[in-house]
């Protein structure tokens, strides 16, 4: 490990909730917990999706992990202001966390091959319009809305709710082994298996993120809360529509 990598972490060290942070966290659980406990997600982990609403799935999802980046990057852009407390510390974190992201789609496109989709498929899809409001969402909040708000909607929300339903998945992924449509190996499985692990913490990281830009400040609280709680909105009609399609 090398100094600049301590230093990060000396920076984003989480700290204990305050009244007002804790509230935020707790009260967006329910919010998440419609999310990871979708029916959608529970049938993927009992082996109970159809193969047919799996691939459909995947493919409609793929646009949020292929852009995930670039909403990131709009969130960077704005981590201008040095002096305001929270966001040298989120600077740092955004570009370490885009970079990995990269690494995701592949691992993505890879999950995605296993189930028969192919590159140029993912990359030529249109999700129905009820799956793309999402992304919709996630440009619009991360352009125009405050770093916490992008934050908040982007790595607070979506990275909680999905590594939440990563870790039941991928319990359950070998059900899907001996379908013949479907490839379940140890590349298939990486980008299942990254969110199932060690991405349980950026959640938290992101709640210190806004913790530090926020303090102090119920507005820009209420603010970066209400976009955290319409990304998991979006999320939820997004698995819904996918739902559907069985």
């Amino acid at each position: 490990m090398n100094s600049k990598t301590k230093t990060y972490e000396l920076d984003l060290q989480l700290t204990p909730h305050t009244t007002w942070s804790q509230k935020f966290w707790d009260d967006l659980i329910p919010a998440k917990d419609k999310v990871s406990s979708h029916p959608l997600f529970t049938d993927m982990a009992n082996g109970k999706l159809s193969a047919h609403c799996f691939r459909n799935t995947l493919l409609n999802f793929y646009p949020l992990v292929a852009h995930f980046p670039s909403y990131m990057a709009m969130s960077l852009a704005k981590a201008t202001q040095f002096a305001t407390p929270g966001v040298t510390e989120a600077r740092n974190w955004l570009i370490q966390n885009i970079k990995i992201e990269e690494r995701h789609l592949d691992w993505y496109r890879d999950w995605a091959g296993g189930f028969g989709l192919s590159v140029e498929t993912l990359d030529t899809t249109r999700p129905p319009a009820a799956v793309n409001a999402i992304n919709h969402y996630l440009w619009s909040i991360n352009y125009r809305g405050t770093l916490a708000e992008g934050i908040a909607a982007t790595n607070l929300a979506i990275e909680w709710a999905t590594g939440d339903w990563s870790i039941q998945v991928y319990k359950g992924i070998e059900s899907y082994a001996n379908h013949p449509e479907i490839n379940i190996n140890k590349r298939s499985l990486a980008w299942l298996r990254a969110h199932a692990h060690y991405d349980d913490l950026h959640p938290h990281e992101a709640m210190e993120l806004i913790k530090r830009l926020c303090d102090g400040q119920p507005e820009l609280q209420q603010k970066a809360f209400e976009a955290a709680q319409e990304g998991l909105a979006y999320y939820a009609l997004a698995l819904d529509a996918c739902y559907e399609q069985q």
